[in-house]
Order: structure tokens, then sequence, then C-alpha cells
């Protein structure tokens, strides 16, 4: 009956063998094509079957131990065919996996799947092994045979195994040198492709961006999902935002952003502000829209199977490692600048440009992960916001705070006036109007008043209606009235053409401009006669009766009054030698009508009483040519050099502003 018990024992080792054998057959088979590697593993297998064998003749005292042989042979002699599998797989785990990135991959996994089954039975079979031991021992087994040793010794064996499984994932183990060849075919694939290509044109040489070919970016996700599978997605993405990150610098340094770098001490005296501006626009977008898109596509895409978080973090991190920030800190330099007025339009070019970006920023920096980003970029915008439109309210208060000023010396037409029209209408054109407008309403929005649609016209008519009032103030403050009507009419004139055709023009109305047209005539025609009609009637013709006293009375009168006409000439000639009339046809038609008064009644003078002046010689009085005095007269109220005031409307305003600099409050307070 014990032989019988002794059978039923063995069969049922034979089956729990079995149905070990046939779990691991899915690993072992695959791993069994590798060949055998450890000869001396195969050996061992043996002695751990020969400490085994002897129990079986020991009938009686060794049927109680069938039970504890049974749980331990099967795992123990599994456990050895699969790291004996393992190892016959070195050979392909020690080749480069660039030639077949994709088998090295499937290598790897297997080698990850058996040792996940070494750890899972390894220790197993340890324990069931050391049961058997401590069996023996306790039951004290005869060990005639070597059973106990042969035991022991398989024991050993297996503890040895269960080391060198962990070994294997430890740096420097077989699956960590794996992983390591992994990363470094990574760091190929990323650094020989998606490299920026230099692109020579005819006025520049720029670097394109280059995006990564699909079967790369293929290439990527499966090595990231091995390597993230085994806690190395990390090193991945480190890898990859360092080298995405200086492809997207090399994108950049090309195009020459030094002035990026411009501190505050230095951007106050830099020459080259509003082309720095222009370029900073210029470059912002291509950064956003080029360099930053692609990238943000290609972190979706290559992280698309770990995770949305893990790509937008990536991508954050490119883009603030890349130095993107420059970009805001720049915008930030500007905005501590000096303030002044064309300081304004500075401003709002750089919110039409962030503006113009919004929704791009928003798609692109709108996470958590980009509160680097966020942060400086909305203190930038508040800061252009507030600057702008406290620059704009105080355009008004700074033209009436100049209307204590003395008015220019000859007449001419003010910087300030030149400036401000200008200015207002540069402000009105389309490519300021609707940013000032809209900078305007989110100011008012902020302090939770209403937005009124007009109130950036009606703040620009009152701007003109100041400048105005501070014209007629400046013509009273001449001490020679002839001088003010060449002041008024000046700056009529220079309204008129100002104004005519451009959108201040169209702001204020026609009926405006005709009443500059008709005060421009209205003065001029004041000025002739308040400066030259004197002269005519110094020459009048004289009564007969006065030369009843003979030749030399009749000489000595003639004498008389041409001395007085040329006194009262020249007078009036040299008083005015420093007055300008700016405009051009303006100065050529007041000098026409003053020729026309003085000239043919001068002639005339001369003409009649020519005998006098040849026959008996008029000594110690000048006597003009008619064509030195009509040349002498056209002469009149040429603008020097350096102080002529252009009527073109559209003349820069970058050009006037050094000469209103000094005229609007230019501080260091931050706008």
């Amino acid at each position: 009956m014990a032989e019988v018990d002794s059978f039923q024992n063995l069969l049922a080792a034979r089956m729990l063998l079995k149905t070990s054998l046939e779990k691991s057959r899915s690993v072992a088979s695959a791993l069994e094509k590798t060949g055998p590697r450890l000869e001396e593993i195969k050996q061992r297998l043996p002695s751990l079957e020969a400490a085994v064998r002897p129990l079986r003749v020991q009938k009686c005292s060794l049927a109680a131990v069938g039970g504890h042989i049974s749980r331990a042979v099967g795992p123990a002699a599994a456990v050895l065919k699969v790291f004996d599998a393992i190892h016959g797989l070195e050979k392909s785990l020690s080749s480069d996996p660039t030639s077949d990135l994709y088998g090295y991959l499937l290598v790897v996994k297997r080698l990850e799947e058996a040792l996940r089954f070494l750890a899972e039975n390894c220790g197993l079979a340890i324990r069931w092994l050391e049961d058997v031991v401590e069996f023996l021992k306790d039951n004290a087994v005869t060990d005639d045979h070597r059973y106990l040793s042969n035991v022991t010794k398989s024991l050993n064996i297996l503890r040895e195994l269960q080391a060198n499984e962990e070994r294997a994932r430890l740096d420097g183990g077989l699956l960590s040198a794996a992983y390591d060849k992994l990363e470094t075919e990574y760091r190929r694939l990323l650094g020989e492709n998606g490299v920026p290509l230099p692109i020579i044109t005819s006025s520049s040489s720029v670097v394109a961006p280059s995006s990564l070919p699909d079967f790369v970016i293929q290439k990527l996700q499966a090595i990231i999902e091995r390597l993230s599978a085994n806690n190395r997605l990390e090193n991945c993405i480190s890898t990859y935002i360092d080298i995405r990150s200086s492809n997207v610098t090399a994108c950049l340094e090309p195009l020459g952003l030094d002035y990026l770098e411009i501190s505050i001490f230095e951007f106050d005296n830099f020459q080259n502000v509003e082309s720095s501006i222009d370029l900073w626009s210029k470059h912002l977008q291509y950064a956003v829209k080029n360099l930053l898109e692609l990238e943000y596509q290609l972190c979706n895409d290559v992280f698309e199977k770990i995770g949305l978080d893990v790509s937008i973090d990536c991508f954050a991190r490119i883009a603030i490692q890349s130095g993107f920030l420059a970009f805001i800190q720049f915008g930030n330099t500007v905005t501590e600048s000096k303030k002044d007025a064309v300081k304004l339009f500075k401003l709002l070019k750089i919110f039409h440009t962030l503006n113009e970006l919004r929704l791009d920023f928003n798609r692109l920096f709108g996470g958590k992960s980009f509160i680097e980003i966020q942060i400086p970029t909305r203190h930038l915008i508040k800061r252009v916001i507030d600057g702008a439109c406290e620059i704009f309210w105080e355009l008004l208060p700074q033209v009436e705070v100049h209307r204590g000023t003395s008015p220019p010396s000859n007449g001419s037409v003010p910087s300030l006036v030149s400036f401000v029209v200008d200015y207002c209408n540069q402000l009105l054109q389309d490519d300021y109007r609707p940013t000032m407008i809209q900078v305007l309403e989110i100011h008012q929005n902020w302090k939770h008043q209403k937005f009124q649609e007009e109130l950036l016209r009606k703040e620009v008519c009152n701007i003109v209606e100041a400048v105005q009032r501070n014209l007629d103030a400046w013509s009273k403050a001449y001490e020679d009235t002839s001088l003010s009507y060449i002041f008024l009419m000046n700056n009529h004139c220079h309204l008129y053409k100002a104004l005519k055709g451009t959108s201040l023009g169209n702001l204020i109305g026609d009926s405006q401009l005709r009443e500059h047209k008709k005060y421009k005539d209205y003065y001029a025609s004041i000025y002739l006669r308040e400066s030259w009609g004197m002269l005519p009637c110094l020459l009048g013709q004289e009564d007969e009766t006065l030369f009843s006293g003979g030749r030399a009375m009749a000489c000595s009168l003639v004498k008389k009054k041409l001395k007085a006409f040329n006194e009262a000439l020249d007078g009036t000639y040299k008083k005015q030698s420093n007055w300008v009339v700016a405009d051009e046809n303006l100065r050529k038609r007041i000098c026409q009508l003053v020729v026309d008064a003085i000239v043919p009644v001068y002639r005339s003078y001369i003409q009649k009483y020519e005998h006098f002046i040849e026959q008996d010689g008029i000594k110690n009085v000048k006597i003009y040519t008619e064509e030195g005095l009509v040349n002498m007269l056209s002469s009149m109220f040429q603008p020097k050099m350096g102080k002529c005031y252009s009527t073109n409307t559209r003349h820069s305003i970058d050009k006037k502003s050094e000469i209103v600099t000094s005229q609007f409050p230019s501080t260091t307070v931050v706008a």
C-alpha cells in the first residue's frame, strides 16, 4: 500500500512539473532558439536531479518528503532552463541597435519577460528547496547517497541565479547595458535628424527649422515606450529637450538678436530703437509661429503614447531653455525706458505684436507648465497698456503747459505745432488707431469704466483745439505786430497743408480747413499793409507849386524823399531779414506781393525825376536798379539752415522727435 502511495506522489510531482513547464513555454520557446550558453548551469542541473532521485529508493523514510520534492523540482528545473536561455540573448543584445532597432527592441522585451519570470519563480523554487532541506534535517533522513548535500548544492545554484537576475537589472548588467544602447540610439536619431538647415537668400542668410521624418518619430516612440516602462522616461525627456532646444537656438542665432540683451541704461542712448522694435516684432512672430509651433507639434507626436502632460512639460522646457524669455525682457526694457510722447508708438507696436500672437500664446503656453512664460508676458502687457494710456492722457496737458512759452523769434512754425499735428495724424492712421482704441478700451475696463467709441477722436480734437489756442496766445507775445502776422500766416498755412487729405483733416472737417486757408490769406494781407503799405506813400506825386522855388529846391525835395524811402526800405528789410516763411509757395507769393507793391512805384518815381538825378546828381543817396531791388525783396523770409520746418504731412515723426524732446516731458518714470 505504501508503494502505491509513493507512486501516486511521484505522479503528482510529475503533473506539477509539467504544469510549471507549460506556464513558461511561451517565454522559453522563444528563448530556446538562441541556444544553450551556460554549460556549467546545465552541468549543475543533473546534480539537482541526482539529489532528488535517491529519495525514491527510500520508500518508507522518504514517503513524507515526496510532496516537498514535487513542489520544488518543477519550478527549479524551469528556472534553470529560462536562465540558460537568457544567456543566449547576450550576443543579440551586444550588437548595435541602429541596423535593426525593432528587432533589438523585441529581444530586449524578451529579456524583460524572462527576468520577470525569474523574479516571480526563482524565489519560489528557493523557498521550496529550503523546505526540503529543512525537512530532511528535521527528520534525520540518512544521507548515504548524499541526498541532502546535493539538494543543498542545487539550492545554492538557484540562489546564485537569483543574484544574477538582480544584477542584470543593475547598472552594468545585461538589461541595463541594453537600455544604455537604446538611449544612445535615441540621441543619435534626434541629433542626426531635424537639424536646422541654412538657407541663403539674396538679402540674408537664415537657418530654417526642420521637422522629424515620420519613420524617425515612430522609432523614437518605440524607444520611449520601452525605456518608459523601465523608469528611464526622464532620461528620454532630458535628451529630447537638450537637442531640440539647441536646434531652436541655432535657428535664432543668425537673426542677430544682440539687441534683445540691451540694458535699460544703454537703451535711452540707443540710436536704433525704432528699427529694433520692428525687428523684435518680426523675430518674435517667427519664433512663435515657426520655431515653437513646430516644437509644439513634435512634442505631441513624439510623446503621444506617453501622455499629454509629458509632451506639454517637455515643450515648456524647450521654450524656456531656447531663450524665448529674452523677447519678453526686451519688451519690458522698452516699457522701462524714459517716458516721452514718441514712446507711445513704441508701446503700441509692442502691444499690436503681442495681440496678433495672443491666440498662439494661449494655445502654446496655456498650461501650468508655462508659468515662467505666462507671468512675465502678463506683466509686460499690463506695463504696455498702462504706459501707453498714461502718455496718451498727458498729451493734452502738455500742449496746454507750453502755452506760456515763447514763440519762435523768426515767426516760423513752432516745432511743437508741426510735431503734434503729425503725431495726431499718425495716431489716427490704420497702423495705430485700432490698437490705440483697443488699449484704451482694455484700460477703461480695468478701471471698471464704460468705454466710449469716440474717446480717441474726441481727445485728438481737444489736442488740436489746444494747439490753436496756443497759436493765439503766442501771437500776442510778439512786440512787433507785423511779426505776429507772419507767425499766424505761417501756422495757418502749415495747418491747412498738413491737415488737408489726412486722417486728422478728415476728423476736423472741411469747414475747419477752409478757416485755416482763409486766415492764412487774411494775415498775409494785413502783414503787407502794415509792413509795406507806407513805403509807396513816401514817393507820392509832387505838387507843381512845390517846384516854384526853382530847380535847386526841387532837387532837394527829390533827394529828401528818396532818402526817406531808402531809410524805410532798409529798416524794414533789416528788421525782417531773419523772419521766415517756411512754405516755399507762400514765401514766393509774399515776396512777389511786396515787389508788386514797391518796385513799380519806385521805378515810376525814378523815371519821373530822372533828369534831376542825372543832371544835378543827387549825392549821398543810394539809387536802386530795378533788378537789384527785385532781387533784394525776393530774397526775404528764407529759412536758415537747420531751421526748415516741413509742411509735408507724411514727414516722419521720428525726425522731429529730437526737436520736441526738450518740449515734451522726458523722465525716467516707468511707463
